[in-house]
């Protein structure tokens, strides 16, 4: 029987398992992990717009964070790659993390010591500081999720996942609401911009992932059982990242070939299309690029063989191409709804009125410790009735939420209107990732932890990022009620997505 069909638990099991020591865990390393997402997204919306930066700009920083999305594609490299030094001395799993964590802070510095408003150089630099903070968070993301999957077997993922969310909004109420306070504190409001409050907002925040690098060194590293056993030479390793980074340059190369500066004039659906083209030609230029570097002999076959494409056959192996191809297609839509609206979330808030010390409170103290809540919930509801029920429920409460937020557009600056959308919209999305992320691990084959988890929480985020990039413009031309109630109508499809799934899995167990 597949694991997400297997007989649910007790109560007294469901709520006993939450005492394990390796839920605890998750929730330390869900801290770090939550810390870096709101510097790339909301925080950092917040800092562009005082800054004076267009809005359709501020939202297309939010792909900064497309490393979240691409990150299938060099998993495999820290599924295979020893670091020298880092890896005999504390393991496969935590010598990554380590470095992930070094990177993160680094780009947060980076990114504090640039000011967006001095000149249109200033405003490239903060891209590219922010891309690398994407990037470094994204590989510290593969680590932690494999780590997870390896620490425990699957009767007690759906709590890890749990502790993981709770740990991951706390961090992100640190670097939401923190971020917020402290630029207040410091000086700097949407009339009167200060950038130094930001600069020193960005270092504290550098400061707090510390907690993730403590955790690093306190935790043990999982049993050498789940890893690989065969070894290639260091020049081996070295080729295999060589056959990466021809890979990314060709992919880089042919998109800003493609890439056109000016949105197109005939709308935003065709802009979408366009972009998404040019990701399809450059996504092929890089596969065959890296091909031929293979078929001539630069890098080892069999290595290249078992690093990137033996992982994705196991996959399609275990449950057949169209079910394979299904539960694909709901992992890439699953959190459309509440994504594609979480980029644009901040802007509409000031623009209805709200201070910024109101959106902290609101949106980045309680909201988030609602989706704490609500992941608890998602997660013992998934331990006792199983993965696919909170899976269904999940995806009907995150649509249907979204409709709040058009009474709250109708009404304007009203807080009561404001708590309950966002009590609404964070129990939903709690709700929903706990659930969403146990789906995801029992989907995963230990053998290849990183690359297949990472392959489906990339893809989790990929069109949804994408499409929320355009959400700035999208409001300019059609408003925020219509906009809000589009997020509703994209996320109805997911509930059919849900059942048919559940369905194709019983089939084939």
């Amino acid at each position: 029987m597949s694991e997400t069909t297997k007989s649910v638990a007790s109560w007294e099991e469901t709520l006993n398992s939450v005492l394990e020591p390796r839920i605890r865990t998750m929730f330390f390393l869900g801290f770090a992990a939550g810390i870096p997402i709101l510097l790339i997204f909301s925080s950092l919306s917040l800092w562009l717009g005082e800054a004076g930066v267009e809005k359709k700009t501020v939202t297309f920083f939010s792909w900064a964070a497309l490393g979240y999305s691409f990150k299938f594609v060099w998993a495999p490299l820290v599924d295979t790659l020893p670091l020298p030094w880092l890896t005999q001395r504390f393991g496969r799993r935590r010598s990554w993390m380590l470095v992930a964590q070094a990177f993160i802070m680094l780009a947060i510095i980076l990114m504090a010591s640039v000011d967006p408003a001095a000149n249109l150089n200033n405003l490239k630099l903060m891209a590219i500081a922010a891309v690398l903070l994407g990037f470094s968070s994204a590989t510290q993301d593969i680590v932690i999720d494999a780590y997870r999957i390896e620490s425990a077997d699957t009767t007690l993922q759906a709590m890890m996942s749990s502790s993981y969310i709770a740990g991951y909004r706390l961090g992100m109420v640190v670097a939401g609401a923190g971020a917020l306070y402290l630029a207040s504190l410091f000086g700097s409001e949407k009339t009167h911009y200060v950038y130094e409050a930001w600069r020193w907002t960005y270092y504290i925040m550098a400061a707090m992932m510390l907690v993730g690098v403590v955790t690093t060194l306190i935790i043990t590293e999982p049993s050498p059982t789940t890893l690989r056993t065969r070894q290639y030479a260091t020049h081996e390793y070295l080729r295999l990242v060589a056959l990466f980074a021809v890979g990314i340059a060709s992919f880089i190369l042919v998109f800003y070939a493609l890439s056109v500066r000016e949105q197109n004039p005939l709308g935003v659906f065709l802009s979408f299309l366009r972009e998404t083209s040019h990701f399809g030609l450059a996504l092929a230029a890089a596969i065959t690029a890296g091909w031929l570097t293979v078929k001539i002999g630069l890098i080892d076959q069999q290595i290249a063989y078992e690093t990137w494409i033996e992982p994705i056959l196991d996959f399609f192996k275990r449950y057949g191409l169209a079910t394979a191809l299904l539960l694909l297609t709901l992992i890439g839509l699953y959190r459309i709804s509440d994504i594609v609206l979480g980029v644009i979330s901040n802007v509409f808030y000031q623009d209805m009125g709200f201070t910024k010390p109101e959106i902290a409170t609101a949106v980045k103290t309680f909201g988030v410790l609602v989706s704490i809540g609500g992941g608890f919930l998602g997660g013992l509801f998934a331990a006792r009735f199983g993965v696919f029920k909170a899976l269904l429920w999940g995806a009907i409460l995150a649509a249907l939420s979204n409709l709040t937020f058009v009474a709250l557009a109708q009404a304007g600056h009203n807080l009561v209107l404001m708590y309950s959308a966002i009590t609404a919209d964070n129990l939903a999305a709690g709700f929903a990732g706990a659930a969403f992320i146990a789906f995801l691990s029992s989907l995963t084959n230990v053998s290849f932890t990183a690359v297949q988890y990472a392959i489906f929480s990339s893809l989790m985020t990929l069109i949804p990022k994408v499409l929320g990039g355009y959400s700035g413009t999208i409001v300019e031309n059609i408003g925020y009620s219509q906009f809000f109630i589009g997020t509703t109508l994209i996320g109805l499809p997911i509930i059919i997505l849900v059942i048919w799934a559940g369905k194709r899995l019983e089939i084939n167990s």
